[in-house]
């Protein structure tokens, strides 16, 4: 089909424009990139960066994780949002450790069956920590194929099979050409063909964009809603559980009622947590982050 047409101009252009991420580098380790997937999901590379390498300080290994409670992998979590990536985090650590002698697999099979793995993630971890050939499909890629070949501003919300299969079809058949591609038409849906302003003239796909040559007909699907925070469950889960992450110990009732006033959704909020395993009540009453 489109292989090299497509791929020999972004991965010019990515050459010269990629930024220099830290998990990006030939050095970084297997456990370091999936560290990275894990922290990138919905989360924005600059609240990624200071917690990452942070983490990889602490615990450059899987191994050094695993050997930790998981209290330690929420609390080292910090502000990124769903703490449950950090649970997951550590779980696979574990599982690294007891099913593959503390190696990040290789293999899609393996890496998917690790705790909090899905399809996308076990396919990023699978091209970028070690050159296999997989279609790597997040939202960036997805936006940028939408409009290159189907002409559509964005994609659907949800991934399908028809996007899976083109994917899969502009993908070069050599595998460290296509794991390069994988990153290189991420990057470029990053910095130039992005949800909201679009920059066409420094696209490398410019002249082959079907969506730029049908006039860049606006998106008619259904309502792109943003997503909410202050108020939210999610944000009076992040004030509890933010007071465990700044404690030294477990902590009484009433340190947690008081970062939140409404008391239905507080209690609401803290019974997710704690059926989320993110913490653990204890018999005296108090609470505490997991052991």
């Amino acid at each position: 089909m489109h292989r090299l047409r497509y791929a020999e101009p972004v991965l010019t252009w990515y050459a010269e424009h990629a930024r220099d991420l830290p998990w990006r580098r030939p050095d970084t380790s297997p456990w370091a990139v999936l560290v990275s997937e894990i922290m990138l999901q919905q989360t924005p590379v600059a609240r990624v960066l200071p917690v990452y390498d942070a983490w990889l300080t602490r615990w450059p290994t899987a191994a050094a994780l695993a050997a930790e409670p998981s209290g330690e992998a929420v609390r080292a979590w910090g502000r990124l949002g769903y703490p449950r990536r950090a649970l997951n985090l550590h779980a696979s650590a574990r599982a690294i450790v007891e099913r593959h002698d503390g190696e990040v697999p290789s293999e899609y099979d393996d890496l998917r069956a690790l705790p909090g793995v899905g399809a996308y993630t076990a396919a990023a971890v699978a091209s970028f920590a070690y050159g296999r050939r997989h279609a790597v499909l997040d939202t960036n890629v997805r936006r940028v194929l939408a409009r290159l070949v189907t002409g559509v501003e964005y994609p659907p919300k949800t991934q399908t099979a028809a996007e899976a299969r083109l994917a899969e079809s502009l993908l070069p058949l050599e595998p460290t050409l296509a794991a390069r591609w994988a990153v290189a038409v991420m990057e470029l849906g990053a910095l130039v063909c992005t949800a909201r302003t679009p920059r066409c003239a420094d696209c490398p796909l410019s002249a082959d964009c079907t969506w730029r040559i049908a006039g860049k007909p606006a998106y008619d699907g259904p309502p792109r809603r943003g997503q909410s925070y202050a108020g939210t469950d999610r944000q009076c889960r992040g004030r509890l559980l933010a007071v465990l992450r700044h404690s030294s110990g477990p902590v009484g009732k009433a340190a947690l009622d008081d970062v939140w006033d409404d008391a239905r959704q507080r209690e609401r909020a803290l019974s997710a947590l704690v059926e989320d395993g993110l913490i653990d009540p204890m018999e005296d009453g108090r609470y505490a982050l997991p052991g």
